[in-house]
């Protein structure tokens, strides 16, 4: 089985170009028909059948969109903000338990079990 690296990710060479774009960090069914829309009339394209303009366009059209490290970054930084205002969300956030209002009685076993304390 073969890759393509792109975007900080390993694509399955095998696969259309609309389905292993979704494995990008940031790209989900959505935006991966739109990035293939940009790309041109071939939307059932392979990964591995990609010429280098191609994969160039791709990553121009990506940089409308917030991806991979980027998005990552602009996540942690709203959690640590959510933290330092010392708001409900940032507390569940910082106790890593469920922030939306489930139920920790009998279910999130998973998330009570992994604890950990974010440091500021």
């Amino acid at each position: 089985m073969s890759y393509s690296y792109i975007l900080g990710t390993n694509l399955n060479s095998n696969k259309q170009v609309k389905i292993a774009s979704t494995r990008i960090f940031g790209i989900g069914p959505k935006k991966a028909i739109q990035v293939c829309d940009q790309l041109g009339p071939s939307d059932n394209i392979k990964v591995n059948k990609l010429t280098k303009y191609q994969f160039d366009q791709i990553l121009e059209i990506s940089k409308n969109y917030l991806v991979d490290s980027e998005l990552e970054r602009v996540i942690q930084r709203d959690i640590k903000r959510l933290i330092s205002i010392g708001c409900y969300r940032g507390f569940r956030h910082n106790a890593g338990l469920p922030l939306r209002g489930q139920r920790t009685h009998t279910n999130a076993k998973t998330s009570r079990k992994f604890r950990y304390i974010i440091s500021s």
